[in-house]
C-alpha cells in the first residue's frame, strides 16, 4: 500500500479483517459510530501515537478514517512524512454508513456532534452575535468579519483553525486512559 491509496467502502468492507483501522475523529465523534474494530487516535494526538502506529503497520496495512475523508488525508500525509504507508476510506464513515455498512457504538457512550456541525454552530453564533451586538456597538461587527475571513481562509487552505480550537474542548478530548489503552493495543 502507498501513502496515497484510497479504498472505497466496498473494498474496505471486503478487507476489513486484514486492516488496522485508525479513526482520527474526536472521541465524541468516534463514540457516535465507527467502523468495526477501529481504534480512536484523534488527529491532534497522531504524533504521540507514531511508535504504536509503526508497530501496528508492521503487522497489517493501516486504514485511516474520519467523517468525510479530509482529516484522514491530513493524517496519511503526516504518517507518510514519518515513513508510514496508510490508506484512506473514500468518503469516510459517512460514505460507509450511507452504503449500509454497520457502525459500532460503545454501549452507554455519550455522543458529540460531528466536528463540521460544531464548527457551523460556533461560526454561525459568532457571526450572529457580532451582527446583533453591532447594532449598538458598530465595532462589534468586526467579529462577524473576522469569522467570515476565517471561513474563506479555511476553504482556500483546506484547513480549519476553528475545528482545531473546538477539538480542545473537554467533550472532544480523549480520556488519558482511553488513549493509553488504544496505543497499547496498537503496539501489540
Amino acid at each position: 500500500m502507498t501513502a496515497t491509496t484510497a479504498l472505497t467502502p466496498e473494498q474496505t468492507h471486503a478487507r476489513l479483517d486484514e486492516l488496522t483501522v485508525i479513526d482520527v475523529r474526536t472521541p465524541g465523534e468516534y463514540a457516535s459510530g465507527h467502523l468495526p474494530g477501529a481504534h480512536n487516535v484523534p488527529l491532534d494526538h497522531l504524533d504521540a501515537a507514531l511508535d504504536a502506529l509503526t508497530a501496528a503497520a508492521a503487522r497489517r496495512d493501516l486504514l485511516v478514517v474520519c467523517a468525510s475523508g479530509n482529516r484522514a488525508a491530513q493524517a496519511v500525509r503526516r504518517l507518510a512524512e514519518h515513513g508510514l504507508d496508510a490508506a484512506t476510506l473514500t468518503g469516510g464513515t459517512a460514505a460507509w454508513s450511507r452504503l449500509g455498512h454497520g457502525l459500532d457504538q460503545p454501549a452507554g457512550a455519550r455522543t458529540a456532534w460531528a466536528m463540521e456541525r460544531q464548527v457551523r454552530l460556533a461560526a454561525g453564533s459568532l457571526v450572529l452575535a457580532g451582527l446583533l451586538t453591532g447594532r449598538r456597538l458598530p465595532s462589534a461587527r468586526w467579529i462577524s468579519a473576522g469569522v467570515a475571513g476565517g471561513l474563506v481562509f479555511s476553504a482556500l487552505t483546506d484547513t480549519c483553525g476553528m475545528a482545531r480550537v473546538l477539538a480542545r474542548l473537554p467533550h472532544n478530548r480523549p480520556h488519558t486512559g482511553d488513549l493509553r489503552a488504544t496505543l497499547a493495543a496498537l503496539a501489540g
